[in-house]
């Protein structure tokens, strides 16, 4: 598996890491993603070490802890062979202080989260989603202190708005805080939105990729074709009104495309569709997420090949959509624009 440095830190992760929403099953929301127990995640784990697979990624509101319990479950005697990504900032609790990136909050959160998961460090520890609530330097103070403390490693934030990210990384730089090192964002064939404006950021301030959801809340898998909607039991049946939302149209358009090369490489949809997102720009690991062993190595073929320049062209187009204001009108200007980020 190839090995990809996270943004400008010094820590290498796998170009594939592995998602554990799929673990637990602890309401009727994640059930729909999967409810791996803890025996059937130590083999997915396994089989994911064999295969150099070696960043598993969690949050705290993951069927409520569960999926960190049996995450943690699952990597005893294994702890020194991987690196374990988890997440909090979203509601774990009906309390007034149980949610955000207050002080208070993220202390708390990490201590259970290391519990949970049965570990006295955390190798990355990312804001889940953007706090309004709370300072960012009182934010940023607060995951100084938990580096230092050596609880956690690295620091890095998830579903961020550019401004938001950049702010913070200011303020890193300003009173010498940790930086964010990594941005795990939605992005797939189905959803470019990431290229406007947190791809160059990325790229600039050095801030590494991991992507979520890759195949587009499950809709490219190539099991949703014209004629043929989604099956009951799957995830983009039975959360369709949920996660990414895209034109039918357009959906059947990637798909065509998806399964045309898939003919020509021999591979599978999913696998071409996780391998166009390896060759982006700042993309620094793709998190696959899988319910069985079958599903699990068919993900991980997405690595190790490369798809051609006139295929990653085809799926471009294919995938296609006007960027949203002021992009377009930056993608007029392109002698503003030598690095081709707008």
């Amino acid at each position: 598996m190839e090995q990809r440095r996270l943004g400008k830190s010094g820590l290498c992760v796998p170009a594939l890491s592995f998602g554990t929403a799929t673990f637990g099953g602890g309401n009727d929301f994640f059930k729909a993603w999967g409810a791996t127990d803890a025996s059937g995640a130590a083999r997915l784990i396994d089989v994911c070490l064999d295969h150099g697979v070696s960043l598993f990624d969690s949050a705290d509101v993951y069927s409520s802890g569960l999926a960190e319990e049996i995450l943690g479950a699952a990597i005893k005697g294994k702890r020194n062979r991987l690196l374990l990504s988890t997440k909090a900032t979203f509601p774990a609790g009906t309390g007034a202080n149980d949610f955000g990136s207050s002080r208070q909050h993220l202390i708390e959160a990490v201590d259970k989260a290391l519990q949970r998961l049965g570990s006295d460090h955390i190798d990355l520890f990312q804001l889940h989603g953007q706090d309004y609530n709370t300072p960012v330097e009182e934010t940023l103070a607060t995951l100084d202190q938990l580096v230092r403390s050596g609880k956690v490693r690295y620091v890095g934030c998830s579903n961020f708005s550019g401004w938001h990210l950049m702010k913070s990384l200011a303020v890193s730089d300003r009173y010498g805080y940790p930086r964010h090192v990594a941005h795990q964002a939605y992005y797939s064939l189905l959803n470019r939105d990431y290229e406007w404006e947190l791809m160059p950021l990325g790229a600039d301030q050095g801030v590494g990729a991991l992507i979520w959801s890759p195949l587009g809340w499950g809709k490219l898998t190539g099991k949703i074709r014209r004629g043929e909607p989604a099956k009951p039991g799957t995830r983009a049946r039975e959360l369709a009104g949920s996660g990414p939302q895209c034109e039918e149209e357009k959906l059947f358009r990637i798909v065509d495309a998806l399964a045309a090369i898939a003919a020509e490489t021999g591979k599978g949809v999913p696998q071409v569709a996780l391998n166009w997102l390896l060759q982006r720009p700042t993309v620094a690991s793709v998190i696959i997420g899988a319910r069985d062993e079958a599903q699990l190595v068919e993900n991980i073929g997405a690595a190790g090949w490369a798809l051609s320049a006139d295929q990653v062209a085809r799926l471009d187009q294919a995938s296609h959509v006007q960027p949203a204001y002021p992009v377009w009108h930056q993608r007029g200007f392109p002698m503003l624009n030598e690095r081709g980020w707008a």
